[in-house]
């Protein structure tokens, strides 16, 4: 029996710090049927170059992400697509895995794969500690990976959103059927992280949440992702975790109360930009 082709899609934008490594761990894996696909957004550094290096699918696409992930999504051939950033990286049998779970599992159409942070630096640390008290929060994980049918029947990410987009896409797939999860990682590398450039981005994107909260008919999982006391009692309930290194769990709190206030503001200066 022939095994599935799965087409792993990869957007970049400027990509080179990362994408040596992305691309090295998608054909590192250990399941090899896999089509890789790379849609460049008009990169000015070595992204192309790295690219090619790889595979001979690399494409040109903009205007952003969402829109880059369904352009590959569309010149795909694989039963199931996989959509990671450039700044990740595949654990080793995070294809393979999920190949079983949807041979294994008809009802499935998508995919959690748990997400893990690395970096350089305080900021990095205190980045990863957050990110692993979401794993296996069904309203704070999303799918990356699905049948192709399913996205393709849902018409794949919304392409005006920019912020909330995963979630969405995973919550629109999961009105048809299931999602389930794989215990191989991705992982996630922040570089050198600073606080300044987390909370830049923190506040760029708050500017895009409103998108995702105007269309998501999901009214209870958007109230849990958009509340501040729902996360801090995520933090709070495994103490444990916190104090393991208490100089990391609170630098940790302090960086996502900066976040909380900073996406605050981009929030509601969207929101008053739109009474004038």
């Amino acid at each position: 029996m022939s095994k599935p082709l799965v087409s792993v899609i990869v957007p970049t934008y400027n990509s080179t710090q990362f994408l040596e490594a992305c691309l090295k761990s998608i054909t590192d894996q250990t399941y090899k049927n896999i089509e890789l696909i790379v849609v460049d957004n008009n990169s000015k550094d070595d992204t192309k170059e790295i690219a090619k290096r790889y595979t001979d699918k690399v494409y040109n696409r903009g205007p952003e992400r969402s829109a880059q992930r369904n352009y590959g999504v569309s010149q795909s051939a694989g039963d199931y697509v996989l959509i990671i950033d450039s700044d990740m990286e595949l654990g080793a049998k995070v294809v393979e895995q999920c190949v079983e779970q949807f041979t294994q599992h008809a009802e499935l159409l998508g995919l959690v794969i748990p997400e893990e942070s690395f970096g350089e630096g305080f900021w990095a640390q205190c980045k990863r500690l957050e990110r692993s008290f979401y794993i296996g929060v069904p309203w704070m994980e999303a799918a990356r990976a699905f049948r192709r049918k399913a996205y393709l029947d849902v018409g794949g990410y919304n392409e005006d959103m920019v912020s909330g987009e995963d979630w969405d896409l995973s919550q629109r797939v999961e009105r048809l059927g299931n999602i389930g999860r794989i215990i191989e990682p991705i992982r996630h590398n922040e570089g050198e992280l600073s606080l300044v450039k987390t909370l830049k981005k923190k506040y760029y994107y708050a500017q895009e949440f409103a998108n995702y909260t105007a269309v998501n008919s999901n009214a209870d999982r958007v109230a849990s992702q958009t509340s501040v006391a729902r996360r801090y009692s995520l933090f709070l309930r495994r103490p444990l975790m916190l104090l393991h290194n208490p100089v990391i769990g609170a630098g940790m709190l302090f960086m996502k109360t900066c976040e909380f206030a900073y996406g605050g503001l981009g929030y509601l200066k969207v929101k008053e930009y739109s009474r004038i």
